[in-house]
């Protein structure tokens, strides 16, 4: 679910209240989702809830996986991963979306619920790919750790910080699965690339730019994050 993260705080009565997090969201295709999104929410039937649409992106997520699978023998499994990918954006951006136009926002069990399936979904589609050939399956544990690494950190900052990160610099999950969805149709016509006159398998040399981005965006996060922290609870 896109909702706003959560942030929790002690009152003096020992009772733990609840408040929303801020949400932070600056990147390139902010804009144009926003209003691609809006335009969707205002046509979606009655009939459909926010946990519909993210039980949508999670099964989108499991048969990307097993699409990847299947382009081992048939190519045309590459195409039903690029539409599963179109369908898990429309399932995570729509559900909060959609929650919050009607009023009908559950923030702890929408942030609860979204990061557990954002992480699902990543397994499901790692292991499709390992399975598939076309990534080894160091490169898919790497970034598979490192995302969840990166999850923690912006789950943490959300309950400290009281911000919930989505985008960072100017790139979020939906620029994430363009890139995604581009990598895999250049997989039908060739799974390779040619780099200083040496070949590698498209997805590991992709995956493991992947992992160093997200590995230099964690450690400038967890440097800002604990610097901030540790200005607001300076000790005299």
């Amino acid at each position: 679910m896109d909702i706003p993260g959560i942030f929790f705080s002690k009152s003096f009565g020992g009772i733990r209240r609840f408040q929303p997090a801020k949400r932070v969201q600056r990147s390139f295709l902010a804009g144009l989702e926003g209003r691609a999104l809006l335009w969707l929410v205002q046509r979606t039937p009655a009939s459909i809830n926010s946990d519909h649409l993210t039980a949508l992106g999670l099964v989108a997520m499991l048969v990307a996986g097993l699409a990847y699978w299947w382009s081992q023998w048939n190519r045309w499994g590459l195409v039903v991963v690029v539409l599963c990918l179109a369908l898990n954006w429309l399932g995570d951006s729509l559900d909060g979306t959609l929650a919050r136009y009607r009023n009908r926002q559950r923030p702890r069990y929408g942030f609860y619920v979204d990061h557990i399936s954002d992480a699902f979904g990543l397994l499901f589609l790692l292991t499709g790919l390992w399975l598939s050939g076309f990534m080894s399956w160091p490169v898919a544990a790497g970034l598979l750790v490192t995302y969840l690494m990166l999850l923690l950190e912006v789950c943490i900052a959300t309950y400290t910080l009281g911000a919930f990160q989505i985008s960072f610099f100017k790139f979020s999950p939906t620029e994430l699965r363009i890139v995604l969805a581009i990598g895999t149709l250049a997989l039908w016509s060739n799974p390779q690339v040619a780099v200083a006159g040496h070949r590698f398998a498209l997805f590991d040399f992709g995956g493991v730019i992947a992992v160093a981005g997200m590995l230099v965006t964690l450690l400038i996060s967890v440097a800002r994050n604990t610097a901030k922290l540790y200005r607001e609870e300076s000790l005299p």
